[in-house]
C-alpha cells in the first residue's frame, strides 16, 4: 500500500481547536457550599474552549487565583511549564489546592482539544473499572452497634470498601489526662483531640484500647469477610507512638486492609516506628505536596501505601509521578479524596493510568446534590463498587451552571470576573518573560 500522504494524516485528527495558537484569557471561580467546600475553577482561552478543576475541599478559592496573572497569555498545553513555574509557591496541604486544581483544568483543556480522555495523556490505562471505598460518618453515638449498622448502610448501596473513623473521639471515659484524671473530649483547632487543661496528648487505657478493638470487631462481624475495612483518625497527634502500636496490635486479628495517618504527617520517623511494629498495614499521605515531599516517607518504607490527595500532591500527572516512584520501593496506591465530580474524575483517570493503584476514596455519598454538580457522569454511576473509567475528551464531564448556582457558598458568585487577580502582587518570573513587578 502506498504511504499517505502526512496532510491526509493531520486531516484525519480530531483537534477541536488550532492548538499552537491557544491562549489562555481568564480564571474564574463558583464556591459550593458542602461538607467540605469546593472551589471549582475555570480556564477559559481565546478559542472558546475551556477547561474546569477545583481547589483542595475546604481551600479557598485564592489559592488558585492568586496564580491568575501567571497564567495569562499562555498556551495551556504547555503544562508541565506551567506546572514548574507555578509549583514553588505551593506547600503541603490546602496550600497545594490551588496549583494542582489549575493543573487539572489544563489537562482537562488538553484532552478537548486533541480529543482523548486524560488519562490516556498520563501513558494509557492499566484498568477498565475503578474501585471505591465509602467514607462512613461517625455514628452519633459512638458505640459498636451505631458502627456497624453504618458500615452495613455502605454495604448496601453496593460496595466492597468500607472506611470508617475510630480516633480519640471514641474514647470518652477510657482515656486519662496528663493528671490522671478520666476525661471528656474537645477539639483544638490545629492541635487534634486533647483533654481539657492537660496539653494536647491523651493517655489510652487499656480498656480504650480494648472499645477501639471492640468497635472494629462489631463491624467486622456485621460486614463479613468479603468486604476490605479500613481505619482513620490517628494522626493528630493525639495518641502516641506507642499507643498506636498498641492499638494496632490489637487490631490485628480483624483484617484491616490498612490504617490510615499514625502519625502526625510531618513525623516520617513515627510513621516508620509504627509500620515495623504491627502487622496492620499503615497508609498516609493525604497532606503531603509533591515528588519532594513524599520522596522520604517512600524510601524510608515508612507506611505500607502511599495515600496521596492529588488536590495536594500537585495533580494528575504528579500523582503518577509519585505512584511510579512508590513502586519501585514495593509501595501501592490508594487515593485520598473528598471533593466535588469534577475532582472525582481527575482521580478515576489517574487511578487508571498507576499500575498498583488500590482503591479511591468517595466523600460524597450522602450529598444528594453532588451528581447535580456537572453533567456527563458514567451511569450508572457505581457497580458492585466499581466506576467504569470514562471516555469522553478531558475529563469527561462538563458544568452544570444551574446545580452549581443552587449549591453556592455566599458571597461567591457564579464564575463572576476576577480581573482584581490579573496582575501580580509581586515580582516573579513567568515563562518566556522578564521579571515584572
Amino acid at each position: 500500500m502506498d504511504n499517505q500522504p502526512l496532510s491526509n494524516v493531520e486531516n484525519a485528527i480530531r483537534t477541536h481547536s488550532s492548538p499552537s495558537q491557544l491562549k489562555i484569557t481568564d480564571l474564574r471561580m463558583a464556591v459550593v457550599g458542602s461538607n467540605y467546600d469546593y472551589p471549582i475553577l475555570r480556564i477559559d482561552t481565546n478559542q472558546g474552549i475551556y477547561g474546569i478543576g477545583e481547589v483542595r475541599d475546604a481551600g479557598h478559592k485564592e489559592n488558585a487565583l492568586q496564580f491568575k496573572s501567571m497564567l495569562l497569555g499562555q498556551n495551556p498545553c504547555n503544562v508541565d511549564m506551567i506546572f514548574r513555574s507555578m509549583k514553588r509557591f505551593g506547600n503541603w496541604g490546602r496550600e497545594g489546592g490551588g496549583i494542582s486544581g489549575i493543573e487539572i483544568a489544563l489537562w482537562d483543556l488538553v484532552g478537548k482539544v486533541y480529543g482523548v480522555p486524560c488519562y490516556q495523556l498520563l501513558g494509557g490505562k492499566y484498568r477498565e473499572k475503578i474501585r471505591l471505598y465509602a467514607d462512613t460518618p461517625q455514628p452519633k453515638a459512638p458505640t459498636p452497634e451505631a458502627y456497624a449498622q453504618h458500615a452495613l448502610d455502605r454495604k448496601a448501596l453496593g460496595l466492597t470498601f468500607i472506611k470508617f473513623d475510630v480516633g480519640p473521639h471514641v474514647l470518652d471515659g477510657y482515656a486519662n489526662g496528663n493528671i490522671g484524671q478520666p476525661t471528656q473530649f474537645e477539639y483544638s483547632a490545629g492541635r487534634g483531640w486533647r483533654a481539657p487543661g492537660s496539653g494536647p496528648v491523651i493517655r489510652v487505657t487499656d480498656s480504650g484500647i480494648a472499645r477501639m478493638a471492640e468497635i472494629v470487631a462489631a463491624v467486622r462481624a456485621a460486614v463479613g469477610w468479603d468486604i476490605s475495612l479500613c481505619i482513620d483518625h490517628f494522626g493528630h497527634g493525639a495518641m502516641t507512638v506507642k499507643e498506636v502500636i498498641r492499638l494496632g496490635q490489637a487490631l490485628e486479628p480483624f483484617g484491616l486492609a490498612w490504617m490510615e495517618d499514625p502519625a502526625p504527617w510531618w513525623d516520617v520517623a513515627a510513621h516508620r516506628r509504627v509500620t515495623e511494629a504491627i502487622n496492620v498495614p499503615t497508609a498516609a499521605g493525604e497532606e503531603l505536596y509533591l515528588w519532594d515531599g513524599f520522596r522520604e516517607l517512600i524510601e524510608q518504607r515508612a507506611v505500607d501505601i502511599i495515600h496521596p490527595d492529588l488536590l495536594t500532591s500537585g495533580g494528575m500527572a504528579e500523582t503518577k509521578r509519585i505512584s511510579d516512584y512508590a513502586e519501585r520501593y514495593g509501595l501501592p496506591t490508594a487515593l485520598h479524596f473528598a471533593g466535588s465530580p469534577i475532582a472525582f474524575m481527575a482521580n478515576l483517570h489517574t487511578a487508571a493510568a498507576i499500575p498498583s493503584f488500590v482503591a479511591l476514596e468517595h466523600h460524597g455519598l450522602d450529598l444528594p446534590f453532588w451528581k447535580d454538580l456537572v453533567t456527563g457522569l458514567p451511569e450508572p454511576m457505581m457497580e458492585g463498587g466499581y466506576v467504569t473509567v470514562p471516555e469522553k475528551p478531558g475529563l469527561g464531564v462538563d458544568l452544570n451552571l444551574e446545580g452549581i448556582r443552587a449549591n453556592l457558598r455566599s458571597p461567591s458568585g457564579l464564575f463572576e470576573p476576577t480581573d482584581e487577580w490579573n496582575t501580580p502582587k509581586l515580582g516573579f518570573w513567568q515563562p518566556d518573560r522578564r521579571w515584572d513587578k
